[in-house]
């Protein structure tokens, strides 16, 4: 056989697969291609722990300022997919489909993926490329058609591995240009047929040539493909449309008159326009999002269902096979009612369902929160910068990380807010927490499932609207924490329909308010104390108190000196019996044994939580944070009654110094301005909704 010999020149097929060879160029089916990407760098995979649980985080979809938060589980399942997909798994015959509550980062997921997708493919060496036939004014029958591009961007590769009718040849032809066997062996792994019109136009071209591969390969340019988020190539997106508007031209593409008006035989498969479509743009290893698949009208599901199956577009009995990663979104509510029509039941058995729940995690709530009070710094009406109280992100995410934590009789909500965030909660353990979650994921009504109802990301961006848009907000220039329950009530009282889930919602912003009450009370002993982390340092002694009280080397002075874990020191500290009981009493503890039950309990955590993290503070523990804090403002302004009373009746200098001093703490120290200090003093002297 004659061996080809432009191999330099760029544009032809025999440089891509010297190219392709030397590993320059890839040649790789969409699923490699994602699986490379997330698992390429071993550095980029970490085990974590979620809800008790050990799983895997994938840092390639942590990567950018607008990231994926959370999602553990919907983010293994996803690379397990994949990954099954690139090894030939039963996965390549399938769909992805998430399935979830409206406003829990569904469409958000697959958007992002798209992004990093089309990032990781610009890349030298992840680029991918097509052909394009070219002078066909030469073999007649296309009128002013010159050139025509592979309509589904099929790979150069695909072309070489079907370069003549019998594989064998087309084996010696890559043999010839020094492809070796294993790699030869390799590339017929992703071996697929041509689409129609490219094979109809290749057998053209062999005729025209006599079969002389050198000269057919003048028809042939290799070009990359475009990757464009607007055009859908690479990556597409077809969201639902209603009966009428919606067509199956959308996704496959339809006969084009223009083409017809050159091209003279009838039978031309190029007489289709597949570019039409949505599907052709993304068929040469890219990602087709199906936005809410199962509310399309039952022929297109049926499109969908082919495509799925046999990955082909199909029309008319021509067909071109696609390259193509199909990942569809849809509601619960949507879904139930698809599932419900029996006949509808082979798409479903086509896709690999993942049911996305809410995040339950407020640590990664409040980044979530972030996301949506946006990059951008805040201003007013009259365009004057705009404060955020420090409380605020705590407030709102709270609230409604409390409304997606189902009623259980073994867990409170505030104690699965805590064991779902990784922190302590009293005496209950993350066991018990699995345990409710395998309780509730065992009930085949997939709403009823941990996390899967709840006020979602679009409801927590209404709350901050509104917040926003209140008078006292634009005056005070300042987004005041407290104005988030308020704003938050509005939004469950006019957008929550069911009433049991109103109710809920509602007792859950009751309990929210109760923390926020608690976070409050740490800030104004801080500001009295003026120390920035004066509650942190007292919580932290009795902690180290009622270790010391055991110690072997524990004088009759009562100074105990340890090693300061986060700084590595030596630290002499004087042991407060009274202390420790007072705190102790205002836990509820009401004899020694409850007592010495309690300090064991906080000495395993300390133990536990050191080892993992030095800088542990205990501060994710309210209760014993509020205990501390009562005992130190009783002992030193005889109770929070009288710090009220100095706060609120400022008529003597002493008690107005003691305002001035504590405002300018909050101001200069604590990260408030004016607005949100002098209300957050106001609603610590009214004691209205404490407990």
């Amino acid at each position: 056989m004659k061996v080809q010999t432009d191999s330099l020149n760029p544009l032809s097929l025999n440089y891509h697969i010297s190219e392709v060879v030397a590993e320059r160029r890839s040649f790789e089916n969409v699923f490699q291609s994602l699986t490379r990407m997330i698992l390429g760098d071993p550095k980029m995979i970490k085990k974590v722990i979620v809800n008790g649980r050990s799983t895997y985080d994938f840092l390639a979809l942590r990567q950018g300022d607008k990231h994926i938060i959370g999602m553990y589980d919907e983010i293994n399942s996803f690379v397990s997919f994949v990954k099954d997909a690139a090894e030939g798994g039963s996965s390549k015959e399938m769909a992805y489909v998430l399935i979830g509550e409206p406003g829990n980062g569904k469409t958000f997921f697959v958007d992002y993926l798209s992004q990093r997708y089309r990032e990781f493919v610009s890349l030298e060496g992840n680029k991918k490329y097509t052909f394009r036939f070219v002078g066909l004014d030469k073999l007649g029958g296309y009128g002013k058609i010159v050139s025509a591009e592979s309509q589904t961007y099929e790979d150069p590769m695909i072309l070489a591995l079907n370069l003549f009718a019998e594989k064998q040849k087309c084996v010696d032809y890559l043999s010839s240009l020094g492809v070796s066997k294993a790699k030869i062996k390799q590339y017929y792994k992703n071996h697929r047929p041509l689409g129609a019109c490219s094979d109809h136009i290749w057998h053209q071209i062999k005729d025209f040539c006599n079969n002389d591969i050198e000269k057919m390969l003048q028809f042939i340019e290799i070009v990359p493909i475009p990757i464009s988020e607007t055009r859908g190539t690479l990556t597409g997106k077809y969201a639902a449309k209603d009966k009428i508007t919606s067509s199956a031209v959308d996704l496959v593409g339809e006969e084009s008159i223009t083409r017809l008006l050159h091209i003279t035989d009838t039978n031309n498969p190029y007489r289709f326009d597949l570019r039409r479509g949505a599907l052709a743009r993304v068929a040469g290893g890219g990602i087709h999002f199906a936005d809410e698949i199962f509310k399309n009208k039952r022929d297109l599901v049926q499109v969908y269902l082919g495509v799925i199956q046999n990955r082909n577009i199909e029309i008319e009995g021509f067909r071109w096979p696609i390259d193509t990663l199909i990942i569809a979104t849809s509601n619960n509510s949507e879904f139930a009612r698809f599932i419900e029509e029996k006949e509808q039941a082979p798409i479903v058995d086509r896709c690999r369902i993942t049911y996305m729940s809410h995040n339950t995690d407020y640590h990664l709530q409040k980044q979530l929160t972030d996301y949506s009070m946006g990059s951008e710094k805040k201003t007013t009406f009259l365009d004057k910068e705009m404060h955020i109280d420090p409380n605020l992100n705590y407030a709102i995410s709270s609230s409604v990380i409390l409304t997606r934590m189902p009623i259980s009789d073994k867990l409170t909500s505030v104690e699965m807010m805590k064991l779902s965030a990784g922190e302590v909660a009293g005496e209950k353990s993350i066991k018990t927490l699995r345990e409710v979650i395998n309780d509730l994921n065992r009930d085949p009504d997939i709403t009823k499932r941990f996390g899967q109802r709840g006020l979602g990301h679009r409801n927590l961006g209404r709350t901050l609207q509104i917040v926003l848009e209140n008078s006292e907000t634009q005056e005070g220039q300042c987004m005041y924490a407290g104005d988030v329950f308020d704003s938050l009530e509005s939004v469950i009282i006019d957008y929550v329909q069911d009433n049991d889930e109103r109710t809920k919602y509602l007792n859950d912003l009751k309990t929210a308010k109760e923390l926020h009450r608690k976070n409050i009370m740490t800030t104004i002993f801080n500001a009295y104390m003026d120390e920035p982390k004066a509650i942190e340092r007292d919580v932290l002694s009795y902690v180290n108190m009622i270790i010391g009280m055991d110690a072997k080397n524990l004088g009759d002075d009562k100074i105990w000196t340890y090693k300061d874990p986060q700084t590595g020191k030596l630290v002499a500290l004087k042991i407060d019996k009274t202390f420790v009981n007072s705190v102790e009493d205002r836990l509820g503890l009401k004899n020694e044994e409850q007592k010495q039950s309690f300090r064991t309990t906080i000495s395993k955590i300390y133990g536990q939580k050191m080892i993992q993290d030095p800088t542990y503070t205990f501060m994710d523990n309210n209760e014993l944070v509020k205990a501390v804090t009562d005992v130190r403002l009783k002992s030193d302004v005889a109770g929070t009654g009288s710090l009220v009373g100095a706060l609120s009746n400022r008529t003597n200098e002493e008690n107005q110094k003691l305002y001035n001093r504590m405002l300018e703490t909050m101001v200069n120290k604590l990260g408030y301005c004016r607005t949100c200090a002098l209300k957050t003093i106001e609603y610590f002297c009214t004691l209205d909704d404490s407990n």
